[in-house]
């Protein structure tokens, strides 16, 4: 089972080099049935990232750019007077796809993000009254530029909780970057890229994915862990049942992909900044103290077997 997912690693890296953990990470997002936020400087690879890993999947591909004066229905759709059946038709938005990029999400309205809640939570959009199924799967991957950047909204609680991890892609190492210099632009790989797993297949990936054991020391670990985000001094609010529910979703995928058929401890410490930095905020007295931080703290006062 390895085999597969090695080659999906392998050919999404032929146009984001160097970045072999961040691709990990986005493909068991995709196959815990979450959604991806990316949040980084322009240029990083974000699109590519996308692009690639829909290509490789076999899966469909729409991509908006977010703009202060976008509206709902820009994402979701319109129904438009046919004069010659003299009736409306409907005209489904981008968001009838499979992998939908939306692009720097924070240059939007609040009014705007939230068309995508009941779609990302839901996997259908309610429209002029009339409910419509989205594809499957459907896979929202956003990209947001950081909050210091002029032009931006911050997304609201309701909408982070949505998206299962947040992920930075980072600057590339120097050797990444050197083969970067050498070898030219590498989106033109693209469309040379081989899919890998068809679509048909992602279901019974999924389901064996929902087969991965868990122990009861195992799900122990991880409500302490919870608990702490809960009772600690370093955070205003904890970990919510559905976050938690995320992380180990998120965890038995990475012990499948991993070849394992159990979770381990290291699944979920390995997760753990990806599926909850977005979720938890440092108090005001730990301000000088970014979410990663807090987290590697919270790793290191918990430990995996009780006293």
């Amino acid at each position: 089972m390895r085999d597969f997912i090695e080659a999906i690693v392998t050919e999404v890296g032929r146009v984001l080099l160097g970045k072999d953990d961040k691709i990990k990470l986005a493909l068991a997002c995709l196959l815990s049935d979450g959604h991806l936020l990316i949040e980084d400087l322009p240029g990083m690879g974000k699109t590519s990232l996308s692009q690639a890993l829909a290509k490789v999947l076999g899966l469909s591909y729409q991509r908006i750019q977010f703009t202060n004066d976008m509206l709902p229905a820009d994402i979701l759709g319109v129904s438009v007077f046919d004069a010659k059946e003299s009736r409306f038709t409907f005209h489904p938005g981008a968001i009838f796809t499979q992998v939908l990029l939306a692009d720097e999400i924070n240059r939007t309205t609040p009014k705007t993000q939230s068309a995508l809640l009941e779609a990302m939570e839901e996997g259908q959009v309610t429209s002029e009254r009339e409910t419509r199924q989205l594809p499957t799967p459907f896979f929202v991957i956003a990209t947001q530029n950081p909050q210091s950047q002029m032009g931006t909204y911050p997304l609201p609680e309701s909408q982070l909780d949505r998206f299962l991890m947040r992920i930075s892609l980072g600057y590339p190492d120097a050797a990444a970057e050197k083969r970067l210099f050498l070898g030219g632009d590498p989106r033109q790989h693209l469309q040379d890229l081989n899919v890998c797993l068809k679509p048909e297949h992602l279901q019974e990936v999924k389901r064996a994915v929902a087969k991965i054991k868990t122990s009861d020391n195992l799900l122990d670990y991880l409500q302490r862990l919870i608990h702490f985000t809960r009772t600690s001094t370093d955070f205003p609010y904890g970990l919510s049942p559905r976050g938690a529910m995320a992380l180990l979703r998120a965890a038995k995928t990475w012990a499948f992909m991993h070849g394992r058929a159990y979770v381990i401890p290291e699944d979920i410490q390995t997760l753990l900044p990806a599926v909850v930095t977005h979720r938890i905020a440092p108090t005001s007295s730990a301000r000088d103290q970014n979410e990663h931080t807090l987290i590697i703290q919270l790793l290191n006062k918990i430990d995996v077997v009780a006293d």
